[in-house]
């Protein structure tokens, strides 16, 4: 692991042996810190730090958000897919004939946040469920200075909503874009809704937000402003247990959630990779193109397969065996394709890793997806909705169609590495269908190319974007940008460094136990410690 700065950030890794948190946003992460110092385990720090992002990073997440998480208990990795299924009387005849729109009540699923946190909690936490909740309702109730990625994400928000009418956008206005505000660094924001309804959720262990009184004010709101959404489809929510999935870099093996969700993507374009001589350096073009090759073909598997579980059989095994990779591989050549799927059987999100010195650790991320998610506020509650019903698929008869009581293919993904039977820690990268290419990146960065955690986030990303088009940060390069093109990839230099999401990453030492964090530079995030 290299210790000197190979790349712009100014940041440097973070040491320490008792607990870590390293989230996108500095006071969350000291939620977290509190937590941990004050008696928590990592699952509790990060029920805390969750919830308190809901405050402090509304811009991607909130209450009204979908989670998953993968947690180390010490011995063995467990994973949660706390994500919601579709109104049962969402159904293609509901849309009226149109596409699914990106905001309103239509994309709107199930929230599966708040019942996520309680699962966690009841399996692993160690401190009251409610204690969890004090940080977040703390800066819901008495404000906060927004930070500066934060400010500006915000103000993004603002004029995209100007554009939304409907009364089911108004209290949206009320909450975020209150008279008087304006979404600068520095500027104070509060929501004392908020802060009750987090209340609620940590004095109930959340059963509040699916069978009390939120869940008849958040189900009053949509039958009054033309949702879907009702008490018998909050009621029947339930998260799930699952078993990660996995696939090996040599000694190493990146872990990510089962479909619904895309982590899929990811193990297939590691294990094509795993069976390719990548070069020495790591901004050497041919690696680039094999990388980016591998990740092509894991989408295009992704974007055919993926679905609920529930309702149609997944073939992960199959896409995952060594035969597929194998034949998978062998379409990788000198020039740049135009991926399509293969057939195995012939923006917004907040990421955050939390760690204690007992080993426990936690890879956990939720979602309004869009930034702040569908627009749709449910008065007197602070809870956004997100919009994650927006990747159903309008396709008849693919896997991810839309249909009633149904988890859609979903993006965010909280990722593991491990070495043998040892952890090697958490980690994440936020944003959109950047995350398994995040992924996959980072994990290389680490495994292949030796750099710490800072390193292998600061490095410059590429983000394959559609067809044979690759955004690249300008910090990859003229040279490797060329060489890419020369390859017949369209290059397309990206300047916005939100374009290529947001990491944070913990890793534990198994010999000495020390942690050794990163956080993005692309964002306000922090590593918090002792």
């Amino acid at each position: 692991m290299t210790s000197s700065s190979v790349y712009s950030s100014v940041r440097q890794p973070v040491f320490a042996r008792q607990g870590m948190v390293a989230t996108s946003q500095p006071l969350a992460a000291q939620v977290g810190l509190h937590v941990l110092r004050g008696g928590g385990n990592a699952v509790d720090a990060a029920i805390a730090t969750a919830a308190a992002l809901t405050v402090v990073e509304p811009t991607s997440n909130g209450i009204g958000s979908d989670l998953f998480a993968l947690v180390w208990d010490g011995g063995e990795l467990h994973g949660l897919n706390a994500s919601g299924r579709s109104p049962a009387r969402l159904t293609r005849d509901a849309l009226g004939g149109q596409d699914m729109p990106t905001h309103g009540w239509l994309p709107v699923t199930v929230p599966g946040t708040p019942r996520g946190w309680a699962d966690l909690h009841a399996r692993f936490g160690r401190l009251p469920f409610a204690q969890l909740m004090e940080g977040a309702v703390h800066y819901a109730r008495s404000g906060y200075p927004l930070s500066p990625v934060l400010a500006e994400n915000w103000g993004r928000g603002i004029r995209a909503h100007r554009a939304r009418s409907g009364p089911e956008f108004d209290h949206w206005r009320r909450v975020f874009a209150p008279q008087g505000f304006t979404a600068r660094p520095g500027e104070l924001w509060h929501s004392p809704e908020h802060a009750d309804t987090l209340e609620r959720i940590g004095r109930s262990g959340a059963a509040d937000f699916y069978d009390g009184e939120l869940a008849r004010r958040v189900a009053a709101h949509a039958r009054d402003t033309g949702g879907l959404l009702d008490l018998d489809d909050l009621g029947g929510h339930t998260s799930e247990w699952v078993q990660p999935i996995s696939a090996a870099y040599g000694e190493h093996r990146l872990w990510e959630i089962p479909p619904n969700g895309q982590g899929l993507a990811a193990l297939i374009a590691l294990g094509i990779v795993n069976g390719l001589t990548l070069p020495d350096h790591r901004d050497d073009p041919a690696g680039l193109h094999a990388q980016i090759e591998a990740m092509k073909l894991g989408f295009a598997d992704a974007h055919r397969y993926v679905a609920d579980p529930q309702h149609s059989a997944v073939p992960v095994d199959a896409l995952l065996s060594p035969a597929y990779l194998s034949a998978r591989r062998a379409l990788i050549g000198e020039q740049a394709l135009d991926p399509q799927a293969g057939d195995p059987n012939s923006h917004g999100t907040v990421y955050l890793a939390a760690a204690d010195r007992d080993g426990q650790m936690v890879s956990l991320i939720q979602s309004n997806y869009m930034g702040f998610g569908s627009g749709v506020v449910v008065p007197g509650t602070g809870i956004a909705l997100q919009n994650r019903g927006h990747n159903f698929s309008m396709q008849a008869g693919h896997p991810n169609e839309i249909a009633p009581r149904k988890r859609p293919y979903h993006t965010i993904i909280p990722g593991f590495l491990t070495r043998g039977d040892q952890p090697v820690g958490p980690f994440g990268v936020m944003g959109g269908f950047m995350q398994p290419q995040g992924h996959l990146q980072v994990t290389l960065n680490t495994v292949r190319y030796g750099l710490n955690p800072q390193q292998a986030l600061d490095a410059p990303r590429w983000q394959w974007t559609g067809g044979k088009t690759v955004e690249v940060e300008h910090e990859l390069g003229a040279v490797q940008a060329r060489a890419l093109q020369a390859r017949g990839h369209d290059v397309q230099v990206q300047l916005n460094p939100n374009a290529f999401g947001r990491g944070q990453i913990i890793w534990r030492d198994p010999c000495t136990g020390v942690l050794v964090g990163g956080s993005e530079s692309r964002t306000d995030g922090q590593v918090a410690a002792y």
